[in-house]
């Protein structure tokens, strides 16, 4: 095997995780009601949008911003895909790994007491441990790649 295996299976997760990110960051920024509506339901949605002309306008505000941090991840993602170092995909794998189960922790002790959330968590907690398990995969490969 050849570390030119490990470089494509890297930058494809990359660009995989790369095209979620900016699709998720582009929606949220330009149709948030949709996307709460679509994930969550349209009661959820309804209560997720405020009450208040104010409170909409800083929950849109607040997504839009989101949104837009996530765009900028998918971008660097995409710039990290070509990367040629095999100690910075490792470390960057390893990084993205525990940032996944973070999220996913987050959800677990905190996302999942918001009444209006509580029944979806599960499903997006399931969603962040599979996109930290295509990291671990990764770093399986390349390690069994390094030691073989």
């Amino acid at each position: 095997m050849s570390s030119s295996s490990s470089s494509a299976a890297f930058s494809v997760i990359c660009i995989l995780h790369s095209l979620i990110a900016i699709t998720s960051g582009a929606l949220m920024m330009f149709n948030v009601n949709g996307i709460y509506t679509l994930t969550h339901g349209p009661h959820a949605a309804a209560k997720l949008m405020g009450s208040t002309p104010h409170d909409q306008l800083l929950i849109q505000t607040s997504d839009s911003f989101s949104g837009l941090l996530l765009l900028l991840i998918g971008v660097l993602l995409l710039m990290v895909a070509f990367v040629n170092d095999l100690d910075f995909k490792s470390f960057f794998a390893k990084g993205c790994t525990v940032l996944h189960v973070f999220v996913a922790l987050w959800r677990i002790y905190f996302e999942r007491r918001v009444e209006v959330l509580a029944w979806d968590w599960l499903r997006q907690t399931v969603g962040d441990i599979s996109l930290a398990l295509s990291w671990v995969f990764f770093l399986v490969y390349s390690w069994r790649e390094k030691y073989d």
